[in-house]
């Protein structure tokens, strides 16, 4: 357990306070306000609208519930309440403040946050807007690049900005290098001139440059911002009239060796430092038409499950950083999982299904970048099938007891057609065709196995597993492997994992990540950055940043 107060990811807008938001029919609004006394640690004010952890995990939660709960709502405006600032990014203080593991897992939760908006623009047909009423910098404009187009007030003094090098001698820590060149094509040596220096770009010239989508006068400002959030709202498919579905709070137990929801489980194990995550198949029989499945609403298994797992995940990766080996379990019947997954299936066109399907899309994301090892155990009693069986594709190890002298209790595998491109990795391919470098053969070989239960040999002869111990050899070898794991440099195995799990594929957001994991975590530790004359350091205290003059 860390020494601080662990992290709660889960909240609800009672309890924001930092973000209003409203719903007026096809648009919502996502106003940022944020209050100076609201940071999630003590020793720092989050002064002139900037962000800590704390303001992310409200913003991930008002995503979440325009996505469930206001179907109707088409686009989202993401502006401020403040006067002549938009965001002026994290908070630098806070940043100043932390230790080095919770600045690298600040920025990953923000990616993943920002990324999840591209994503439901993407999947989901909802789209963002941009409206940048004040001064805009670091992770301010890195929010409003995330958008889908990004409106400028042109009052002279606004002016969009990523300062961190020539002001804070590290990176843009959430994606804005990458955005500003994969996604809004700002040419290079503009986007050079743009990063190093501190008053950024204003009016015409952030237009010029790519920088932003659209200009308005302060007296036509709220105008723009309706015409364009109605003409975004007119390209999505989201439903006029459906009703939403509630996010009703999960049902969680927190002890101190663990984590307990309804159909998750977490057990830490701290001498061994591994955490043991168990995901349970439906208790229950589940709706397969689409009014059950809608009245069951926050109760329906793979929404239930996937908002647990989310948030086990989350908890894990913050408030337990010493259990680096996370063992991936599942108990019940694989029949009741393939169930739902004919129904997700079946109904995969319908608005609320197409969200859980995107929820579970980003749980399963969240795995494939966390600096953690994965091994699956694939043991009696298992249901890794379908959706579940994601969990041993998403694994550095999947390791399937053999039962040689009762096979009849030996665990099965069983895939179905949500293997084969359902919950795409952040770089868009399935976790088979990564596991296979997308070669047709062990491809096809998988897919004609779909719907029949798998045993170890099987399993091993189509490449799904690593390896099949026998109920003899399992106890030794999967405390040998687990033990070895955890004799090994922690950060090695975060580079050598990183790299291994997106081996074939680049995309925007792998090349995020991958620079977050390699730029962020050498700059951050750098004299310059965080020596005792380093930028982050002497910040805000009238002294003047010693930057190491040895490039490296």
């Amino acid at each position: 357990m860390s020494e601080n107060p662990r992290v709660d990811y889960q909240t609800d807008p009672s309890r924001y306070r930092h973000w209003k938001l409203s719903c007026d029919g096809a648009v919502a609004t996502l106003a940022l306000d944020v209050a100076e006394d609201g940071g999630l640690r003590p020793g720092y004010a989050l002064k002139l609208n900037s962000y800590d952890l704390g303001v992310d995990i409200e913003l991930h939660d008002a995503l979440n519930r325009v996505r469930f709960e206001h179907p109707e709502v088409r686009c989202v405006v993401v502006t401020s309440l403040k006067d002549r600032i938009f965001c002026s990014g994290a908070n630098i203080f806070m940043l100043g403040l932390s230790t080095h593991a919770w600045k690298v897992n600040f920025c990953k939760f923000t990616n993943e946050t920002r990324n999840g908006i591209e994503d439901s623009s993407r999947h989901s047909g909802l789209k963002f807007l941009a409206a940048v009423n004040g001064a805009c910098a670091g992770g301010g404009y890195e929010l409003a690049l995330a958008c889908d187009e990004i409106l400028l007030i042109d009052d002279r003094s606004s002016a969009v900005s990523l300062p961190e090098v020539p002001l804070l001698g590290v990176l843009p820590g959430t994606g804005g290098l990458t955005r500003v060149t994969d996604k809004r094509h700002v040419r290079h040596d503009l986007a050079d001139v743009f990063c190093t220096t501190t008053e950024g770009v204003r009016g015409q010239r952030a237009l010029d440059w790519r920088l932003v989508d659209a200009l308005a006068k302060p007296a036509q400002f709220t105008q723009a911002v309706a015409a364009r959030a109605a003409d975004l709202a007119a390209k999505s498919d989201r439903p006029t009239d459906a009703k939403g579905v509630a996010l009703t709070p999960l049902q969680r137990t927190v002890a101190e060796d663990g984590l307990e929801y309804r159909n998750v489980s977490v057990r830490i194990d701290r001498s061994a430092r591994t955490a043991t995550i168990t995901v349970r198949a439906p208790a229950t029989p589940q709706p397969a038409d689409i009014e059950g499945i809608v009245s069951a609403g926050a109760d329906w298994w793979p929404m239930q499950m996937g908002r647990e797992l989310d948030d086990a995940i989350l908890s894990l990766r913050t408030n337990e950083l010493a259990a680096g080996t996370w063992l991936l379990k599942t108990e019940g019947t694989a029949e009741s999982v393939l169930a739902c997954d004919t129904a997700m299936r079946t109904h995969a066109g319908h608005w609320f299904v197409r969200e859980v399907t995107g929820l579970l899309r980003r749980a399963l994301a969240r795995l494939d970048v966390s600096s953690r090892t994965l091994f699956a155990l694939i043991e009696p009693g298992s249901c890794f099938a379908g959706t579940l069986a994601e969990l041993v594709f998403a694994a550095d190890r999947a390791y399937m007891a053999a039962l040689p002298d009762a096979p009849q209790d030996a665990p099965r595998l069983t895939l179905s057609e949500q293997n084969f491109g359902t919950y795409p990795m952040v770089n868009g391919q399935s976790r088979l065709a990564r596991r296979f470098y997308e070669e047709a053969a062990p491809l096809d070989a998988a897919r004609a196995a779909i719907g029949r239960a798998l045993d170890c040999e099987e399993c091993f002869a189509l490449g799904l597993v690593t390896a099949t111990p026998d109920d003899i050899d399992w106890p030794d070898e999967i405390r040998l492997s687990i033990e070895e794991r955890a004799a090994m440099s922690p950060d090695a195995l975060t580079g050598l994992e990183a790299n291994l799990r997106f081996a074939q594929r680049e995309s925007m957001e792998t090349r995020i990540f991958g620079r977050l994991s390699a730029w962020q975590n050498w700059i951050f530790i750098r004299p310059s950055a965080v020596g005792e004359k380093g930028a982050l350091k002497v910040y805000g205290k009238g002294e003047r940043a010693q930057f190491d003059p040895n490039r490296v």
